[in-house]
């Protein structure tokens, strides 16, 4: 018959070959193959026959759709005329159906599949079926399908539907591609055969990429059933953007007794704007509401925009410690793309919140939020006119201090800004270029509103007699002149002028003893300028260290000092003269009976002040220097690199020639170091020239005698300060050798270099192979043992400042006074899975921690856990979390916490 056959396949329908894989390969009908190997008996045609068909072989027309292909990897036996068994990776096709199995049965009378699984030498069940569609894809351990209608059997069913995983049950699939499930299980472990927890499911029905429907299904944690069951369980699955219900969280506060939190609506109102409507409840009467909204078009702008309304109930009513708090909260965050307009642009940042907002919402706990005591917020519109040197911008900010709820409001404000420009340079320049021309000048006007008040007082003020507001125009004019070749000289003149709405006169009352001030409101202009001209030039210097320092001396080429010499002299009137009109006087008896007289300003109450009083002749010095040395250096490719030993240190000085008494200023002095490649350290002091003595009322006041002529040296220290933040971690006191500079230089190029280069990536040599040989994660040392890598990192900021504190009567001097902050921040992590971090301040004054919170997480498989805690200080508490990691199982969680204020006691 072996014979026979190979004789008739070149006159089959049916097609029949073997790939490169050995794997036997038919399309077809299978009844049409079958019916091919039926020989007609006799050399002559039958009565009944066609005399025109010369073919050997009857064709059945058969009731499907697609041709139907078939294969398998070792052999396909028929039975008769309709049926056929594949054995060894066995493969059927029809349409957009592909199903596969160890071993597939076909049937064409009832156009059924059966298909199963084999088990190998081990006893482990191999080859199981899988079945593939446009709804997805199914595995199981024993599948029926039928072509024709579309249903199938399936038992012990594993597919994956969003996030998760139906596995296990009894399975029948409808015509409408729906699955009714009896005894499944869902997951999102993606472990099949033995999940780390799973709800069972008594019956389901699946709508694949849609939703899965459930009865009544319980929790099962480690094989372990849980008293936790839910009468009916839904889970949409939907991979497009489209409104739905958000479901709420639920919990416990300790305070506040039970909620339900963030539960609400989510609206895709369009493509480029969402807005989400939830809101919370508490079992003691707190309850929330929140509107948050996102929004983006492309190449143009993005944002964000949150408002949050909170009512806090704490105690019971009748209490002594019952409280009943309204709060909210407003936050909006907007960028604008660059691309968008070039002459135009508009941000917002804003984060205004009432004063007892952050204490009381669950989401600040154990954020940075919950220890801020100042907050700002600012928004921003700047348009720069086309093909001009003129910008205009608008300003409204909000500044709050949490201490005391204190509110600066600033309202609106508006800049014109005329950027430097050259008003006598010639369009055409012809020769050289003349002195005129180098004359500049720029144009800056401001106007500003602005209140500051309590939180509970800012709506119950006046808007014309309490909000301060102003308009202040400067006209700086200048010129840089290059005299004798090595020194410039810069002649300037700055006009100010500025316009208020409002003055106070301050009068003596004898009969009360005090000051009455009266305020009077129209239109009033203050006015001054100053002319200033200065010369600078540079001096350098070359030296090379003396032979006796040795080796040092070898390396280090030459060291090179630049100085920097400036001298200045400006010069303004007298503005606090009667005949400018902006300062008062008022006369009053002190406690002797002497007529004492006090000059005051109109103006002390404004935005931009008043115009200076007394004449001013200011000569001023100031001295820069640098300081660099040039190095031997085999990794720079000229054999020398520089090296900066002081970046800069400044020393400034002035005199007022025009005054009487106290000419002379504070010395200023600063210095920046390059300690390391990404650590500088910037110091600023102040040195106090003059000294201290006691007025007729007995208080310290500074007299005019230099310190300099008084036995007390140039000047004492008054104030200085400086901050400086650095994060160590792994690589901070590691020596890289020469393999790990190899490895970094490897880690630069890109993958497509290395793939054009051949080379191989060397983070690969380091990972170990499993006995399937395919890579894992496991790296191992150059002696073959894995790995303990433990990343980790400390940050520490640091600020510290001096200055003067009380007086001290004996010496005659001030007291100093030092001021310090630290706070820490540093995580760990010891191995994959586990990580601890924490940020902690220390407060110098009561030498105390001020505040720390640490937080513990364990990322398991399928799911998280994490422990917060605040172990010191007033809002001491914990929260302890474990959760499902999986979004839409999100409500799968336990968390206990306390509150602030509900007295935890540590020790």
């Amino acid at each position: 018959m072996l014979v026979a056959l190979l004789m008739l396949l070149p006159s089959w329908v049916v097609q029949a070959q073997e790939p490169d894989d050995g794997a036997l390969h038919l399309s077809g009908d299978l009844a049409t193959a079958v019916d091919s190997l039926i020989v007609a008996q006799g050399d002559s045609l039958t009565p009944n026959q066609n005399p025109q068909d010369t073919s050997r072989f009857k064709r059945v027309k058969v009731d499907l759709d697609h041709v139907v292909e078939f294969s398998a990897k070792d052999s396909i036996v028929m039975y008769g005329r309709k049926h056929a068994t594949m054995y060894g990776t066995g493969k059927v096709m029809y349409g957009d159906i592909d199903m596969s199995a160890a071993q597939i049965s076909m049937d064409m009378d009832s156009s059924q599949v059966h298909a199963i699984g084999v088990p190998d030498s081990v006893g482990e069940l191999t080859g199981k079926p899988v079945f593939k569609d446009n709804s997805g894809e199914y595995e199981s351990r024993i599948m029926k399908y039928n072509f024709k209608t579309k249903k199938g059997y399936i038992t012990d069913i594993v597919t994956e539907q969003g996030e998760g995983y139906l596995t296990g049950g009894i399975t029948k699939k409808t015509e409408d591609d729906a699955y009714y499930i009896k005894d499944g299980r869902y997951t999102t472990c993606d472990n099949h055969e033995h999940p780390h927890f799973y709800f069972q499911l008594t019956k389901a029905k699946v709508r694949p990429k849609k939703n899965v429907v459930t009865g009544p299904a319980y929790m099962v944690l480690e094989d372990l059933p849980l008293p936790i069951a839910v009468p009916f369980g839904y889970f949409p699955f939907s991979e497009k953007y489209q409104s739905g219900i958000l479901m709420p969280t639920f919990g416990e506060d300790y305070s506040r007794g039970f909620y339900l939190r963030n539960g609400g609506y989510y609206f895709a109102l369009s493509q480029y704007v969402d807005l989400a409507l939830t809101g919370e409840i508490y079992t003691r009467g707190s309850w929330g509401i929140s509107a948050q909204s996102s929004y983006a078009r492309r190449y143009k702008y993005s944002g964000s925009f949150t408002i949050n309304y909170l009512t806090t109930v704490d105690g019971e009513k009748g209490d002594p410690d019952y409280s009943k708090m309204h709060n909210f909260q407003v936050l909006w965050s907007h960028s604008q793309n660059a691309k968008a307009n070039p002459y135009m642009t508009f941000s917002a940042s804003v984060n205004f919140a009432t004063t007892g907002y952050a204490r009381n919402s669950l989401s600040t706990y154990y954020t940075n939020a919950f220890t801020e005591n100042t907050k700002s917020s600012t928004v921003n519109l700047t348009y720069k006119i086309p093909d001009t040197k003129w910008s205009i911008s608008s300003t409204a900010s909000v500044s709050q201090r949490t201490a005391d709820s204190t509110i600066t409001v600033s309202f609106p404000n508006f800049t014109i800004t005329m950027s430097q420009t050259a008003p006598f340079k010639r369009k055409r320049m012809v020769g050289d270029e003349r002195w005129y021309e180098k004359i500049k000048v720029s144009y800056t006007g401001r106007f500003q509103n602005s209140l500051t008040a309590k939180q509970n007082e800012f709506l119950h003020k006046n808007l014309y007699k309490d909000w301060r507001n102003g308009m202040s125009h400067v006209v700086p004019v200048q010129a840089t002149f290059n005299v004798m070749k090595y020194f410039n000289v810069t002649p300037s003149i700055t006009m100010n002028d500025r316009m208020y709405t409002s003055k106070i006169r301050q009068q003596w009352d004898p009969n009360a003893s005090a000051v009455v001030r009266d305020t009077t409101y129209g239109f009033y202009n203050v006015f001054d300028f100053n002319f200033s001209v200065g010369v600078s030039t540079k001096l350098y210097g070359f030296f090379k260290p003396l032979k006796i320092l040795g080796k040092l001396s070898d390396k280090i080429q030459m060291i090179r000092h630049v100085i920097t010499p400036t001298v200045s002299f400006s010069a303004a009137p007298d503005f606090g003269a009667p005949f400018w009109g902006y300062y008062g006087n008022y006369d009053y008896a002190d406690a002797n009976g002497d007529l004492q007289r006090v000059r005051y300003s109109y103006f002390a109450h404004t935005l931009y002040g008043n115009a200076p009083s007394g004449k001013s002749g200011t000569l001023s010095f100031s001295l820069a220097n640098n300081l660099e040395a040039k190095v031997k250096s085999d990794n720079d490719s000229t054999g020398y690199k520089k090296v900066s030993l002081i970046e800069s240190f400044n020393l400034s000085q002035s005199c007022n020639l025009a005054a009487d008494s106290m000419k002379w200023s504070n010395l200023s002095t600063s210095i920046l170091l390059r300690l390391t490649k990404g650590f500088n350290l910037n110091l600023s002091a102040t040195w106090d020239v003059y000294k201290y003595a006691l007025n007729s009322s007995g208080n310290p006041v500074r007299v005019n005698k230099l310190r300099l002529f008084n036995g007390g040296g140039w000047g004492r220290l008054a104030s200085t300060g400086t901050s400086f933040s650095y994060t160590f971690n792994n690589d901070t006191f590691r020596r890289k050798d020469k393999k790990d500079k190899d490895k970094e230089a490897m880690d630069k190029k890109s993958a497509r270099q290395r793939q054009a280069d051949g080379e191989e990536n060397p983070n690969d040599k380091d990972k170990d192979k499993d006995n399937s040989g395919q890579l894992t994660d496991l790296e191992l040392d150059q002696y073959g043992y894995a790995k303990w890598d433990c990343p980790w990192s400390l940050t520490c900021n640091y600020s510290v400042s001096y200055g003067y504190g009380s007086f001290n009567y004996d010496k005659m001097e001030y007291n100093g006074k030092w001021t310090q902050n630290l706070s820490l921040n540093g995580n760990i992590r010891p191995t994959k899975n586990w990580a601890f971090s924490f940020s902690a301040s220390y407060n110098f004054d009561t030498h105390k921690i001020a505040y720390m919170n640490c937080t513990v997480s364990r990322q398991m498989h399928c799911f998280e856990m994490s422990a917060s805690f605040v172990p010191v200080g007033p809002y001491k508490s914990y929260n302890f979390h474990i959760a499902v990691k999986s979004s839409i199982l999100q409500d799968v969680k336990y968390d206990k916490h306390s509150s602030y204020n509900n007295g935890v006691t540590w020790y």
